[in-house]
């Protein structure tokens, strides 16, 4: 099970919206996206959302910076 996903491993969404994965359905909100596009390899938690019918539904959780990324 993926818990963690990167900008590049969600195919560099640029919209918000709900979007279907391998794992199920994500949900990507304009501030998340506003994240990646200040800081590129941003690593997102994956937070499963209640079930609501047959497929699992995600949105992005907190976030991590490389460490080369976050500067001094």
């Amino acid at each position: 099970m993926i818990t963690k996903i990167t900008w590049q491993r969600a195919g560099r969404v640029a919209e918000p919206g709900r979007y279907m994965f391998r794992f199920g359905w994500l949900t990507i909100a304009a501030e998340d996206l506003a994240i990646w596009e200040q800081f590129p390899e941003a690593v997102f938690t994956l937070v499963q959302m209640p079930c609501s019918g047959a497929s699992d539904e995600f949105r992005l959780g907190a976030f991590e910076l490389p460490a080369s990324a976050g500067g001094n």
